[in-house]
């Protein structure tokens, strides 16, 4: 073995808590309250609603989808965790607030010691990255997952519109090196910006392919991300319902028809609703609520588990329109709505690897 195969097996064996087992009590909804940002209002600086995630747990709770009983708590990105993808350099670069202040896009954080920077603004980030490593498991256990956060510009070496981590690829590097059975992965990203982060991660990977809807105008606008995308679907400023859903079911169904992946990884933003300030887009909720519907039953047609992140969205009613999809989908059929209901369907077959003391144009935009 070579010294840079040896040391690729020592990444790949590393002891990790993200992969602990969750109790069959527990719906597949991953969250956690640290994913919401909240310091002397620096939070307000950004168009994002820094907040959301926790609204729409809220507005579960209040129709009694979930409860804190069964919900799955969140748990925070080890840096041995984040080094699966990330570089060294590129995680001692957060260590400078400068450096967090641009990719956030808050200024002020520039003036801010980098220990509350790190504390306030980078471990709700580490949090959800962890939440979308653990749905990643959770999704081929149980046949679909979601973690209430998400991300999608960050690439291993550099990051942007307000994502430090890259959470969908390491997500996808951790069902590849721990989950037997895991080797061709299709991701979805249906959020109004272009999916750079993981874009330029899978560049050069079979095993990943990718689709990608985006208003064609705004942020990112990257060139050299854009060969990574196998079918490509750029959207006109205001593309509304009709057309946008059409276009949802015809390339969704034929990426799958194309390639059939062992798991779907979905960006579900909402920043397509009309009147976003960053999206550009004129998509009604009902027309969210249905994109989300045509994606899961597509997978469920087909038996393949779902990922599901909640990434972008930039209005105060992004969070009920999230909450009111969801239920919309248990409405359907096509999620379970309490551990009960999953009791009598049968898990997904997967073997887990094996770890040492493993359990078991504006630029802003997410």
């Amino acid at each position: 073995m070579s010294h840079k195969e040896d040391n690729e097996e020592k990444r790949r064996c590393h002891r990790t808590d993200l992969y602990a087992s969750i109790p069959r009590t527990c719906l597949p909804i991953v969250y956690h309250p640290d994913y919401n940002i909240t310091f002397m209002g620096l939070e307000k600086l950004h168009p994002f609603d820094a907040g959301k995630w926790g609204k729409v747990i809220r507005f579960l709770k209040e129709e009694q989808f979930i409860n804190d009983g069964n919900l799955v708590e969140a748990r925070e990105a080890a840096e041995e965790d984040l080094l699966i993808v990330h570089t060294k350099r590129y995680l001692n670069r957060l260590k400078w607030s400068l450096v967090v202040a641009t990719i956030t896009e808050i200024p002020p954080l520039l003036f801010l010691p980098n220990f509350l920077v790190q504390r306030k603004v980078l471990r709700p980030l580490r949090t959800q990255t962890g939440g979308t490593i653990m749905a990643g498991k959770l999704a081929v256990e149980r046949g679909w997952a979601i973690n209430v956060g998400g991300f999608h510009h960050c690439s291993s070496d550099r990051g942007g519109g307000f994502c430090a981590y890259a959470d969908i690829t390491l997500a996808i590097k951790f069902l590849f090196e721990r989950v037997e059975g895991i080797s061709r992965v299709t991701i979805i990203d249906l959020d109004a910006h272009q999916g750079n982060g993981h874009e330029r991660d899978f560049l050069d990977d079979r095993r990943v392919f990718i689709m990608d809807m985006y208003n064609r105008y705004i942020y990112p606008g990257d060139e050299y991300a854009k060969r990574a995308i196998k079918r490509k679907v750029e959207l006109d400023w205001g593309t509304e319902d009709s057309e946008y859903l059409q276009k949802v079911e015809l390339h969704m169904e034929g990426t799958l028809n194309e390639v059939l992946p062992d798991i779907i990884v979905y960006n579900a933003g909402t920043d397509i609703l009309d009147g976003d300030p960053l999206g550009g887009l004129s998509i009604s909720p009902q027309g969210i609520i249905k994109r989300d519907e045509l994606v899961f039953r597509a997978a469920k047609r087909r038996g393949i588990p779902v990922l599901m992140m909640t990434s972008g969205g930039y209005q105060k009613k992004t969070a009920r329109i999230i909450a009111d999809s969801i239920l919309n989908l248990h409405r359907q059929g096509l999620i379970e709505g309490n551990a009960a209901e999953g009791e009598g369907s049968t898990p997904l077959t997967t073997h887990m690897t094996p770890t040492s003391g493993s359990a078991g144009s504006t630029s802003t935009a997410v």
